[in-house]
Formats: C-alpha cells, structure tokens, sequence
C-alpha cells in the first residue's frame, strides 16, 4: 500500500488494516437511485476510499430535493440528479472514480440485467417491491452483493441478500484466548518446569507470568483428581483456593490475574459448535471452482484431524500480564513459534489440495493463509434466504412472536406497513397521502392492504395500530434527511463489512423507528 494512502487512511486501516482497505480500493459499488439515503451511504464509502462507485438515477433535481439532500445545492436545480451527487461525491475524494448513469434503475433491471453483473456491490435504495424482487434474481445468478436501504417519514430498514458470505475476521467483542492451558505442548511445558512456584524470591514470585502459574495448578491438580480437570462449580473453587495457597503475599498482582483466568484452564478440549459445523459443511468437498475460503477450510478438517488432535492452529497471540519481561518475551516467542509451525502445516495442506484440483499451488497467498490460522476459531458464515423467499414465506411464529411483544411491536408494524405502502403503489400508482384531500381515503386503503399483507403473511386476524397507519399515510413517501442519514450510515457500515470480510454482517432485516429512535433486527 503507497504510503500517501496509508496516511490518508490512517484512522481506518487501525480498525480494518492494509488488507481490508485494499478490499475497499478494488471495490465496485453501483448506487441504485440518490436521495438523501443513497448520497449518505455512498458518502461514507467514498470517504473511506472505495474504487469506483456509479450512481444510476433517472430523475431531475425539484426544489424539494435541496431539503434534504446535502449532495446537492441550488445551481443543481433542474439538473440531472446523478450527474449532480456525482459530482459532489467525486469532490469529497479524487481518489475514487466515479461516474454515473442518468436512466431509471427500474427501467435497468427491466432491460438490463447483465448491466449489474460487474459490480462488487449493488446498493438499492428507494426501491419498491416488485423491482427489489426482479434485482435480487440478478444479483443472485450474478454472485453480486445486494444491500437494500429504504428510509420513509419516520421509519427504515436495510437488509442484505447474496447466497452466502464468508468471514474470515470476524473479529468478536468477547473471545477467550487461544492459551491451551488445558493442553500445554512440550515446549510450553518445559518452559514452565524452569520457573518454581515455592521461589521466595519475592521479585520472581510477584512477576510469574499466569499463564506458568496455571500451567503447574493445572499439573498439581491432575494429578491427584484422576488425571481429570476441574468442571464441577465446587470443583473450580477449590481449583482457585489452591492458586491462592501459593501467593506469598495477598496483593500479588499475577496470582490474581491467575484466579481470574482459571476458567481457561477448564475450556473442552475441543472446537466450537460453529466451527464444526463449518469444517462439516457440504462446501468443504471443493474442486476446481471452489473459493479460497472453503480451500482453506478443507485443509483446516484435515489439520484438526491430524496434526491438531482435535485443536485448530494456534493463533500465537499473548494478552498482557504481569510478569518480569524475559519472562513474557520467551513466553510470547513460544507462542509464536507455535504459530508459526502449525501455519506451515496448514500451507503444506493447502498447496497439496490445491494441486490435487487442478489449481496453481501457489493460487492462495501465504499472507491469506496467516490470516485465516491466526482466525480459524472465529469463521463465520452467512447464507441468505432469496427476499422473495422472505416476503412469500416468512416464518410465521417469529412474526408472531414479535406482533405479540411489546418490545418489538412498532419495528414488526412499520415492516408490515412499508410493504403495504408497496403494494399501494402498484394500485394507485402514488405514494399514500400524498394529496391532503385524499388523505383520509387513503388511510382507510392502507389499512384494508396491511391487513391482507397480514393474512399473506399468515397472521390471519391480526391488527396494526391506526396510530401507526395514520402516520405511514402523514409521512407521504418523503424521506427525512436524519432519518436517511441514519439509515445510509447503517447501510454504509454493512457494505464495508460486505467488501472487507471483516466483522460480521447484518442478519435479518434492521428496522429503524424514529418515534421511539429504536432500531431492531427482524429474523424472518
């Protein structure tokens, strides 16, 4: 990476690193219409350096646009709307190339589908329901990312929908540390033989590392509970008083530090559900078609059933604590070295399944492969069910669980209304309320659709709040700048975890309430 990227970047590549903005750098973001959601989403990304971007609209600056769309100014009026945002987008970073298309994204979809097909990401925003249906399809047969990103009066959602994502850095809030201190290898072992816990040297006892302190409580316990580590709560409690007979002094930092962290020592020996589940999955028979990911999984089965005895790679990472320095820096040249040597088994096992299906065995870089050993715990997989699969058959006792709680009452009526609103649009060809002399006309139609979205939907009987259809026809299909900021921020947020493979997606579908300024994910 150039080193004025690196400077420029520099805030960000602390959260993504080098190979998540080089992700970004490659990117081919297409913008499907861009009102105040779709300037604000792009506008994030263009600030964080993505390639290129196209915003794709078909309509002409009103003077109602210049009220909630920072993108655009007065000498835009009249002017063609992508052409406009465009030009703004492209002045907050001349980095990127942008470029725009002044044709409607309906009429794209209709008449152009390979159109779509050379995108990293499409961002669909605006869009009713019968087109979302038709782009998904598109997107789908394409392998193209599809974000959507609505935002209405009060309310919004984003969803995403692409056959499967795979993240390699998933990068979780709460993570136990890869110690195998349920299962020291030699070296580790040996290095903690050089170090007596009965030292009375107060300067060595005070800065043993916790981890060596484990190593022999763990060791002393084995031996006299049947070669069993502690499980049991009673079990665990004596494991720590035992810790605390070795303290010489009440106040030693390490030794509580090793109270604390007992609990790793109790940690099966064994890999997560998830991750079995991963290493088990259909995808794992690869071939010559088969992603870099589900290579790299394949050889991590392998490596779990043999040279790992059931353990993926270490990941060679050491959390601060007390302890003299040599001390944690031979500690920490243990743990890599570890690493290390089990990253080189896995290399060996990719390069040989990569030949075996007919690819280069040089294909897959040894930069990729350290990242996935130093993550192997933490993989994740997303799979998406098609939208229409989600609107033509939802799961009908979630949407009951949530029409019947309180909590999530608001966000389950505004999905149901916004889908309402969709179908009012095919009806009547404009957005309910639209007309103040209509208004009460309209509000009694949007209710008679919600309530048949309702009975599509399997919730036969069920009823939404006149308060809340009231306010879907006041709102008149305008979009609130604060409420599409929000929403494209979110958006923006999920397209970055899209391109990057870091972090974990959005799963279900986020609704924004901005009565009660709540947002709230839907799995249906």
């Amino acid at each position: 990476m150039a080193a004025e990227s690196k400077t420029k970047y520099d805030r960000q590549l602390r959260i993504w690193g080098e190979q998540g903005q080089e992700a970004l750098e490659k990117a081919s973001i297409c913008l499907l219409n861009c009102g105040p959601t779709g300037s604000e989403a792009l506008k994030n990304l263009v600030l964080g350096g993505v390639g290129s971007i196209t915003v794709v609209d078909g309509t002409k600056v009103e003077k109602h646009d210049l009220g909630n769309n920072f993108m655009l100014d007065e000498a835009s009026l009249l002017q063609s709307k992508a052409k406009c945002v465009c030009a703004f987008l492209q002045e907050l970073n001349d980095a990127v190339k942008a470029k725009f298309v002044e044709a409607s994204p309906e009429a794209l979809i209709e008449g152009n589908p390979l159109f779509f097909s050379s995108f990293t990401l499409v961002i669909a925003t605006q869009l009713l329901e019968t087109s979302l249906l038709k782009l998904d399809k598109i997107c789908r047969q394409s392998n193209v990312k599809l974000l959507v990103a609505r935002s209405y009066g009060l309310t919004g959602l984003v969803r995403i929908s692409l056959k499967e994502h795979t993240v390699v850095e998933s990068k979780p809030e709460h993570f136990v540390d890869d110690l195998r201190l349920q299962s020291p290898w030699p070296e580790l072992k040996e290095f903690a033989k050089t170090i007596d816990l009965n030292e009375k040297d107060p300067i060595i006892h005070k800065h043993t590392p916790y981890v060596v302190v484990l190593i022999h409580i763990a060791e002393k316990w084995v031996d006299t509970h049947g070669g069993c580590l502690p499980t049991t709560r009673q079990e665990k409690k004596e494991f720590k008083d035992l810790i605390k007979a070795h303290m010489l002094d009440i106040d030693e930092e390490n030794y509580k530090e090793a109270i604390e962290s007992s609990y790793k020592v109790s940690i099966p020996h064994e890999i997560s559900s998830q991750l079995h589940q991963i290493i088990n999955d259909s995808a794992v028979e690869v071939n010559s078609a088969s992603s870099d990911f589900w290579i790299l999984v394949a050889a991590l089965k392998e490596f779990i059933e043999n040279e790992g005895a059931g353990e993926p790679p270490l990941e060679g990472s050491l959390p601060d604590m007390t302890s003299l320095t040599e001390f944690y820096v031979s500690l920490q040249k243990i743990y890599q070295a570890k690493a290390e040597s089990d990253c080189r088994v896995m290399e060996h096992r990719v390069r040989t399944i990569l030949k075996r299906i007919g690819r280069e065995p040089d294909s897959i870089s040894k930069s990729f492969i350290k990242n996935f050993c130093r993550n192997a715990r933490k993989l994740t997989i997303c799979r998406y069910r098609p939208i229409e699969d989600e609107l033509s058959s939802p799961s009908v006792s979630e949407l009951q669980k949530y029409m019947t709680d309180e909590e999530y009452s608001f966000s389950v009526s505004f999905y149901i209304l916004l889908r309402a609103v969709d179908r009012f649009v095919a009806n009547y060809n404009r957005f309910p309320g639209v007309f103040d002399n209509e208004i009460d006309d309209d509000i009694s139609r949007l209710k008679t659709i919600a309530v048949g979205v309702l009975g599509d939907s399997g919730l036969h009987g069920s009823t939404l709040s006149d308060d809340l259809v009231n306010e879907m026809c006041r709102f008149g299909g305008g979009e609130i700048h604060a409420v599409a900021a929000f929403i494209g921020g979110v958006a923006s947020q999920e397209a970055i975890k899209l391109i990057t493979n870091q972090f974990v997606p959005l799963s279900g579908t986020l609704v924004f309430n901005g009565i009660d300024q709540k947002s709230q994910v839907l799995a249906l």
